[in-house]
């Protein structure tokens, strides 16, 4: 793998242009895609096949046509002044204009009148029009959401206060804008510290921004084709950004270092894609692996996200392996700090790189001088078992909260109040009832009772059972279909629909199932967007420990094929799991419970988004082996070439440890700025993403690993003989570089003694 690499990082350095203005024309290309491809429109017909809820949203749509959910909906709620009713002639004509003008949109297939649907409150405060549209909201026009607000301002010119919610009103939020700004900010400073010269701030940055750009747009080109939506574009921006930084970082950072050490740019370019791209290779594919693995749970939107964000990370792989080099190659010196550009010049490098006696092992090309990250593991070593029970312990406290989590899909009672969204939310709430935001939908299946009559009197016993089963406020009249095999109805829950006696109440009337079909001939199901909420959070509930199981044994075989070692992976897979707890008991402390909520902005705390843990559980996974990958191979780098166990750590911190953490700071940076996002989702990823990463790389991987290593001793580099003689080896630390020498054309001349195995005991 590092003479693989090594021979990539030369040929990308030799031929420059060409692997640019490569890449000149996949950016290209790709975006002239995605300004060729007709928008992508969500697609919300199956979120997730098999459980009840899908089941009865598809029987909808197969046995009512044109009632499914794939047209935009908006609810336009009346509110009448203080003291006044909706039903009074002035405000009933204002209400029933603006109905009216709704209807005769071209592009609206239908608006109810509340007067004529029976949508006003008992104490005639509130009423609530429903307008149908026969596209999705993705393909609603400004024109078409801006006739319906004109209609809006004329009625509240009337005196009524008028809110509206649904989907027709409700703008995506675009991808990019803010939110990678900051994050591309944060990182330029990080960035800055860290190299202390602009030209090495600024190319983990460019190359960065190519490969987000590329992944973008290739979504975009994309996305009608395989309904992408946006949010899996935010997800994959996001991840493409921080890992195309870290990957590039940590490139750049090896070639300064052999170049500090006097290798010139053609061996240093090589060296470092050989040694430090090796570990983006592999920390890349443990990240792919936990990406690509979130398709086992079965949800089409989780499976999407997941392959897209798994893309972008590929194409950082592939940039930081190709494009950074050759960008090194046009400015060979222009990374390096001011004190090594003037000592280049002093020495006065031969053009045949044969610098500082001509070879020198990979691995010991830089000062083994002290630095913080060798005085840190020193540290360490000294006081391995305080430091490793204050981390567990301490990591452990922090995962407490996370016992407590609730699952849930957050709608408009999370938006601001100052969203009319939420204003509607809460109008509804009050004049209808806490449940009225949450209504079941039942629909009953009588395709197997031949008589009419008997199968009408089959859906009466059904909605009278349920509308008596405690915690239901009411029943709506069923309506058939044109064949009379279908009914549908709605029941009004006494509950909100995050409520804990909602999901009670709806697991109590499908307990009332059996008996009915018995008695009746006839079945029926429960969905809308309760139900499914629902049915998703145990579905992925009952998913995670499979997919744990998937992921964290790909990636121990991985890593078990990178380190050659029993105990590393399975130290490594614990280490992750006490980062992953105690983030979700971060996130859960904040969105849930409210602590600190109104420092990031959350309006309302409540259930946490249902697809948040399991998707990052995902990304943490892959993130926790990226830093694992890349401290870890540097210490085995420094024993495979002769240092004893505790002095590998050391080494290994004295030439990693401030390129990670600069690398974790920048993950931070990117993820944070994405917590000032719209969309509930994504703030709710980005602060958790954001601690993860502050407790796996701050305090797991520079502090728990140590501690066990230093405990471990040898035994930590141990394999069994047979198992080593069966796994394939891919020299990820580059010892096959350091046994070499170059001649003045670069090419591999001779060799010197081989470095030492790993320790078999």
């Amino acid at each position: 793998m590092a003479t693989l690499l090594y021979r990539l990082g030369r040929t990308a350095f030799r031929r420059r242009w060409l692997v640019t203005l490569l890449w000149v024309a996949i950016v290209g290309g790709a975006g002239a895609g995605a300004v060729m491809a007709p928008a992508a429109s969500d697609d919300t017909t199956s979120f997730m096949p098999g459980i009840e809820a899908q089941k009865a949203f598809d029987l909808i749509g197969e046995r009512f046509p044109g009632s499914s959910a794939d047209g935009a909906t908006a609810q336009i709620v009346f509110i009448a002044p203080d003291g006044g009713k909706v039903t009074a002639a002035d405000e009933r004509e204002a209400i029933t204009t603006l109905v009216e003008k709704a209807a005769d949109e071209p592009r609206v297939s239908g608006a109810v009148d509340p007067f004529t649907a029976g949508a006003v409150s008992k104490d005639g405060s509130t009423a609530y029009a429903t307008v149908d549209f026969e596209v999705a909201a993705s393909e609603l026009t400004d024109d078409d959401r801006a006739a319906l607000e004109r209609a809006i301002d004329e009625a509240r010119a009337t005196g009524l206060t008028v809110e509206a919610g649904g989907s027709a009103l409700t703008v995506q939020p675009a991808a990019g804008g803010s939110s990678e700004v900051i994050g591309i900010a944060l990182a330029a400073v990080v960035l800055l510290i860290t190299f202390g010269s602009l030209a090495a701030a600024g190319l983990p940055l460019l190359t960065a921004v190519v490969g987000v750009g590329v992944s973008m747009a290739a979504i975009m080109a994309l996305g009608s084709t395989l309904g992408l939506s946006m949010t899996s574009g935010t997800l994959a921006s996001m991840l493409g950004l921080a890992v195309g930084i870290d990957y590039a970082l940590f490139v750049v950072s090896r070639y300064r270092e052999e170049r500090a050490a006097g290798r010139d740019p053609h061996e240093a370019v090589g060296i470092a894609v050989g040694t430090a791209g090796s570990a983006v290779v592999f920390a890349g594919l443990t990240v792919v692996i936990a990406l690509a693995g979130l398709s086992v749970i079965g949800v089409p939107m989780l499976t999407k996200m997941g392959l897209c964000a798994a893309g972008a990370v590929v194409v950082a792989v592939l940039i930081a392996l190709t494009l950074v080099p050759a960008l090194l190659g046009m400015w060979p010196d222009a990374v390096l700090s001011r004190r090594n550009r003037k000592g280049n010049r002093r020495r006065g490098l031969a053009a045949d790189g044969r610098a500082a006696g001509g070879h020198a092992a990979v691995g010991h090309a830089a000062s083994a001088t002290e630095n913080g990250g060798s005085r840190w593991a020193r540290f360490v070593l000294r006081r391995p078992v305080t430091v490793l029970v204050l981390c567990v312990a301490g990591l452990g406290v922090l995962a407490l909260p996370a016992t407590e989590l609730e699952m849930g899909m957050p709608g408009a009672e999370s938006k601001s109040t100052a969203s009319t969204e939420r204003r509607a939310y809460d109008a509804l709430a009050e004049g209808f009832g806490a449940g009225f935001n949450g209504l079941l939908t039942v629909v009953a299946d009588v395709a197997d009772v031949k008589d009419p009559a008997d199968a009408r009197q089959a859906v009466k016993e059904i909605a009278e059972k349920i509308g008596s089963t405690d915690g239901v406020v009411s029943v709506s009249s069923p309506r058939f279909n044109e064949a009379g095999d279908a009914a549908l109805f709605s029941a009004v829950p006494s509950t909100g629909p995050n409520d804990e006696k909602t999901k009670d109440l709806v697991q109590n009337i499908r307990a009332e199932r059996a008996g009915l079909e018995s008695t009746t001939g006839a079945t029926f199901e429960v969905t809308g967007s309760t139900a499914m909420n629902i049915d998703v959070a145990q579905a992925l509930q009952d998913a995670l420990l499979p997919y744990l199981a998937v992921i964290v044994g790909l990636a121990l075989l991985l890593l078990l094929v990178v380190f050659r070692s029993l105990l590393v992976p399975v130290k490594a897979a614990f280490g992750f799991l006490l980062s992953v707890l105690a983030s979700l008991g971060a996130v859960v402390a904040v969105f849930q419970w409210g602590w600190g909520a109104d420092l990031l902005g959350v309006e309302q705390p409540g259930p946490i988004m249902s697809l948040m843990p399991i998707f990052l559980v995902g990304i943490v996974f892959g993130l926790a082996m990226d830093y694992e990958v890349f401290l870890v191979a540097r210490m085995r780098e420094a024993y495979v070439h002769g240092d004893r166990a505790p002095q590998a750590v050391v080494t290994g911190f004295r030439h990693s440890a401030r390129v990670v953490a600069a690398a974790a700071a920048i993950m931070i940076a990117v993820f944070s700025g994405f917590v000032g996002a719209e969309e509930s989702m994504i703030k709710t990823i980005g602060f958790g993403l954001a601690v993860a990463v502050l407790f796996d790389a701050f305090v797991v991987r520079m502090a728990f690993v140590p501690a066990v290593l230093a405990l471990l001793g040898d035994k930590a580099w141990w394999i069994p003989r047979r198992l080593d003689r069966m796994l394939p080896h891919v020299d990820v630390e580059g010892s096959g570089l350091g046994t070499r020498t170059v001649d003045g054309g670069g090419s591999v001349a001779g060799e010197s003694p081989a470095p030492r195995r790993p320790a078999r005991i």
